[in-house]
């Protein structure tokens, strides 16, 4: 044969592949180093540091800065002092000396369940079921710049681009089903800070998370190129042989065997991700658990319902993103923006967490909600509609896989300006979601550039008041 017609390994490659689509394959076969693993596989299951309590993370991310004191951080000296002027030591991340008057919130609060946890009127679905949530209302972290503070709750490091914590998870434990990614992400749109959210970084590649846009066709191009399974088969076989023959002239070139496994996680893709996101298979109670239409293909009720489905199906890490980098929780102008924007995650996250307990599913299966930062509880006109940024105190919560219901953990002052008492720093909550998945943080290292990296950096504490 001619060169013209005698295809090269690399144009057989690029055309056997060409089915699979960006979504399947992107981070998953990119040159990237592979773990070394003692089976040389670096997404084979693994077991963790010691038992884990969760074998799974559903990660929901609030994009924008959600208030803490208009949700879960009920200050009713806030609302008795509305309108009087205070010092405060910080504005817009400056320290000094600044006047400021106390903005109360628009919302009121009521206490739910047997806990009696206070919730404000924006998340009533939540608090029917906010006996299965421990509230952490004395979070704090480094930035309160919304591409900063967005990195940061994502890969621990504010200032670089770091692993994400999904990433991590993967690189950590492995997965379970080798026909799904083992880290996805389910978004219209990405967050601040970009795809570095869910980049793997120096991490190997096949770690990182794959991104899946709601919409008509959320996994595009992942339909066969080729007319029938068998002739993809006989393809892949070829490709594999010819694969496994390169491999054996390059011994332990393990960026090629993690991308010869990332086509058979690719080829799986084709057989169970179509049926993980047929939402027809659900029951008209379920749908309307979610509050999601049997035709949905978008929505948040429906990347939670999907995420329920894949957590089913062995997907170590799902992140769930509500908004992208506009029309988000960012209410500098106007306050009244919170209450559509909980409208649209409040029955969604409450079907969620009901439909896991009722499968029998929460117990082993983490739920982590949290944002960038809070936001001020005064500003510098009195009775004005917004809230800056405020990364002094703010509120996250976790529920499922090994954590009290119906605690709050950690307190701020009377008017919610800084956290006080039970501090979780977003390294402590990293360490605190690793330490559940079995994994001790300070031993999950990855050697890069000449020295050991974790997740936490060199910091983090487990948050042990909220673990069963």
């Amino acid at each position: 044969m001619t060169p013209a017609t005698h295809p090269s390994r690399r144009q057989f490659l690029h055309r056997a592949s060409g089915g699979f689509g960006a979504l399947a394959l992107a981070g998953m076969w990119a040159d990237a180093h592979a773990a070394s693993t003692p089976s040389g596989d670096p997404l084979a299951a693994r077991p963790g540091h010691f038992p884990a309590k969760a074998d799974r993370v559903i990660f929901i991310f609030s994009t924008g800065g959600v208030s803490h004191v208009d949700t879960f951080d009920h200050k009713p000296k806030l609302i008795a002092d509305h309108g009087k002027s205070i010092t405060a030591t910080r504005w817009l991340n400056k320290p000094g000396q600044f006047e400021r008057f106390l903005i109360r919130p628009r919302w009121e609060f009521k206490p739910y369940g047997k806990s009696g946890i206070l919730v404000s009127d924006l998340f009533p679905h939540l608090g029917s079921v906010i006996d299965d949530v421990s509230v952490l209302n004395a979070m704090h972290c480094e930035s309160d710049g919304h591409d900063k503070a967005t990195l940061a709750a994502h890969t621990g490091s504010a200032q670089f681009a770091r692993p994400s914590a999904g990433s991590w998870v993967s690189y950590g434990l492995g997965t379970v089903n080798r026909q799904l990614p083992s880290f996805m992400v389910l978004a219209p749109a990405a967050p601040y800070a970009g795809a570095q959210t869910w980049g793997s970084d120096f991490l190997p590649a096949c770690h990182q998370g794959t991104h899946v846009v709601p919409g008509k066709e959320p996994l595009p191009n992942l339909r066969p190129r080729v007319p029938t399974a068998e002739l993809q088969q006989m393809e892949l076989d070829l490709l594999g042989k010819l694969n496994r023959h390169h491999l054996e002239q390059r011994a332990a070139d393990q960026a090629l065997d993690a991308r010869i496994r990332s086509f058979e996680t690719a080829f799986g893709m084709q057989r169970e991700a179509p049926e993980a996101f047929d939402l027809t298979r659900e029951s008209d109670e379920t749908l309307k658990l979610y509050g999601v239409d049997r035709t949905a293909t978008s929505g948040f009720g429906w990347q939670c319902l999907v995420a329920r489905r894949l957590a089913e199906r062995g997907v170590r890490f799902l992140e769930l993103i509500d908004v992208g980098s506009s029309n988000n929780w960012d209410s500098h102008g106007n306050m009244a923006d919170h209450a559509k924007l909980a409208k649209a995650i409040d029955q969604p996250i409450a079907g969620l967490l009901t439909d896991l307990k009722r499968r029998g599913m929460l117990d082993r299966t983490l739920v982590v909600w949290t944002t960038e930062f809070g936001r001020t509880p005064f500003h510098q006109q009195a009775n004005h509609a917004g809230r800056e940024h405020h990364n002094l105190c703010f509120t996250s919560w976790l529920a499922g896989g090994g954590v009290k219901g119906g605690v709050v953990h950690g307190k701020s002052d009377e008017y919610g300006i800084l956290a006080t008492e039970g501090r979780v720093h977003t390294h402590d909550l990293h360490a605190t979601i690793l330490h559940l998945l079995g994994i001790d943080h300070e031993k999950l290292t990855y050697r890069h550039a000449g020295r050991d990296y974790r997740l936490t950096d060199v910091a983090g504490e487990v948050v042990k008041g909220i673990l069963v």
